[in-house]
């Protein structure tokens, strides 16, 4: 062993978690350590070439206004951007990008090549250094030791990952990649709770031998379109994506080998995500469907690899072979890449602080599909909040934890750590209770204050950020004091657009709570007195429109804060308490939550269990006033 360095915070991997966590710790100012297996797979994506989705998307957007990387990269290497949900309401809305894959790695590696107190070195952890229930550092194959009282782990699918493909099986991470062996059993020993997931991947074809003829083109937005709130230049050059379908002479072919398949839920493997099926899965659960979509995905723009979106199977090759055969356009499709399964360790999430610090060992924080998550988007959140609360760990600072009504970011860590998972983790919107406030196109409102406080934000961005606010709430007290009158152009305006002509004057902001007027319509009407950038105007139109469910949203968020601000104390005994039910007692026991409103969410603790923990706490308050009087 030598000593290789001392640094504030130390980043196990360099997937999506750990380069925004190696980022942000290094922006905060910590002297940072990214240890990656290999430097030519920075933020590599071993799955679905994008970024984004319902609620996924979202998370981008909150990453970029809290001062992350994702969105910036995505934009400058992306082939295809669309917005999704445009018939729906603001509150689902979400940006989708197809990305070069490759061009995505280089360009993120240089960005962490370039960012100062940030050291990249390609190495493989094979222990964490532990001293009295603190971490200390770690060390390498190589024997090399790095000191640190800060250690992020952000190793994905890594841990004793083991490739399944029909009936062969061999220890890998994805890609083929070595997988890390001696990290997971140093947890085990340390008295970590692991749980074993799998998640898949499907085949990839070469281009050349696809019929497109037979397939729907699904172009990219006309519209420019980006995630990070930085970005001023577009990419136009767009490549399309296609869709066709699975039969149900595919679904036969499945059907007959399903007990070849490692993928199938019913088979004694690791747990499989529920909401990103395999194919092998949606036969079976689905068998009423007569067909199923397959999205044709380029990998980028330099090669003739195609993922095929909706075919994650681990199926023997030749099956997946059969399969192809019987999918219009894949009829002579060749595969390049075939289908496979992974299966790895996870660590139980309800043993992290919402911080994302481990409470068995002081300083070491997990991120990423370590915690039970899957997705790059997800990864990606938590890495930069671990990476912030290291850093402010290190450097003496307040940690950051967001609340359920701040962030997508913050729905995720508040269910992983309170509520735990039993599969692999996905967002949805349907996760988030106040997700009309937390919308794809608000992210810099809700978040840009606390990426500057957190030092992330530069302060040229911060200022046009604050021109922003200004230029909104000027246009909205604006529409609020502008008459309109109904002249004879204002009625046809208004019929033109299939309204009711008006019977007097109408303030211009309560005519744009008109379902069917749109800010464009108000601005033919009484145009502003300067140019207002598109996102000043979307700003002003959903604020005025949606003004009484987002009150209502609010007025709900401040109950849950009354519960969240009931702090729990540390030292508490649970078995203490009479009343509270023994479930109720080992949950919470278990999770040990920080606050009356995290423990109301626990599974297991009900409400009555609520109430009873609630008058303790009054009563313990009270008897520890008299005492000090």
């Amino acid at each position: 062993m030598y000593d290789a360095g001392r640094y504030d915070v130390i980043v196990i991997g360099a997937g999506h978690a750990g380069v925004e966590a190696g980022l942000a710790a290094a922006k905060r100012g910590a002297k940072t350590l990214m240890l990656t297996l290999n430097l030519d797979l920075i933020a590599f994506m071993p799955c679905n070439p994008s970024v984004g989705g319902p609620a996924k998307g979202v998370v981008v957007r909150e990453v970029d206004a809290l001062g992350g990387q994702m969105g910036k990269t995505i934009d400058q290497t992306h082939i295809q951007m669309r917005l999704l949900n445009t018939s729906k309401g603001p509150a689902v809305r979400a940006l989708r990008a197809q990305a070069d894959k490759v061009l995505y790695q280089q360009e993120m590696k240089r960005v962490i090549e370039k960012q100062e107190n940030l050291t990249l070195r390609q190495g493989m952890v094979e222990e964490l250094l532990v001293e009295d229930g603190e971490v200390k550092g770690v060390k390498t194959e190589t024997r090399a030791c790095y000191y640190a009282d800060q250690v992020i782990i952000t190793t994905g699918t890594f841990m004793r990952g083991k490739v399944l493909i029909g009936d062969i099986e061999y220890e890998s991470g994805p890609n083929n990649q070595r997988p890390t062996i001696t990290l997971s059993e140093q947890l085990d020993e340390l008295g970590f709770d692991l749980v074993r997931f799998k998640t898949g991947t499907p085949m990839r074809v070469n281009s050349h031998t696809i019929d497109y003829s037979k397939t729907e083109e699904q172009p990219g937005d006309e519209v420019p379109r980006a995630f990070s709130y930085e970005t001023t230049e577009y990419i136009t050059d767009q490549i399309p994506c296609w869709l066709t379908y699975t039969g149900e002479v595919t679904h036969q072919i499945i059907d007959d080998n399903l007990s070849k398949s490692a993928m199938y839920s019913g088979a004694d493997r690791g747990t499989g995500p529920r909401y990103c099926p395999s194919i092998e899965d949606k036969i079976v659960r689905f068998n009423d469907k007569p067909r199923h979509q397959v999205f044709l995905e380029p990998e980028g723009r330099n090669t003739d690899e195609i993922y095929v979106q909706g075919l994650s199977t681990s199926l023997p090759e030749y099956v997946q072979k059969q399969m192809l055969e019987t999918v219009p356009g894949l009829e002579k499709a060749e595969i390049m890449r075939a289908g496979y399964a992974i299966e790895y360790d996870a660590v139980v999430p309800t043993q992290l602080w919402p911080t994302l610090e481990t409470k068995q060992i002081q300083g070491l924080y997990t991120a990423g599909q370590i915690n039970g998550t899957s997705g790059y988007e997800e990864a990606a959140g938590q890495g930069l909040m671990a990476g912030i609360n290291a850093a402010a760990q290190a450097l003496n600072k307040e940690p950051l934890i967001l609340d359920r009504s701040q962030a997508y970011i913050g729905v995720m860590i508040d269910d992983l750590v309170t509520k735990g998972t039993n599969e692999p983790y996905r967002l949805l919107t349907s996760r988030a209770e106040y997700r009309l406030l937390l919308r794809h196109d608000n992210a810099d409102l809700r978040l840009t204050d606390i990426g500057y406080e957190m030092e992330l934000i530069p302060e040229e961005r911060y200022a046009r950020f604050n021109r922003k606010k200004e230029l909104i709430q000027q246009e909205v007290d604006r529409l609020t004091g502008y008459r309109i009158k109904p002249s004879e152009e204002v009625q046809q305006i208004i019929e033109e657009i299939g309204g009711s002509k008006l019977k007097d004057g109408i303030l211009a902001i309560d005519l744009l709570r008109r379902p069917e007027v749109k800010y464009e319509t108000i601005k033919r009407i009484t145009p502003p007195e300067e140019k207002l950038p598109n996102d000043v105007e979307e700003q002003v139109e959903i604020q005025v429109k949606y003004e009484g469910y987002i009150k209502k949203s609010n007025q709900q968020v401040d109950k849950m804060r009354k519960m969240e601000n009931k702090k729990i104390p540390d030292h508490i005994d649970y078995d203490d308490i009479s009343g509270l039910a023994t479930e109720a007692k080992d949950r919470l026991k278990k999770v040990r939550p920080l606050s009356v409103g995290q423990a109301s969410r626990i599974s297991g603790v009900n409400p009555a269990d609520v109430s009873i923990l609630l008058v303790y706490l009054e009563q313990s308050y009270k008897t520890k006033s008299a005492a000090n009087e």
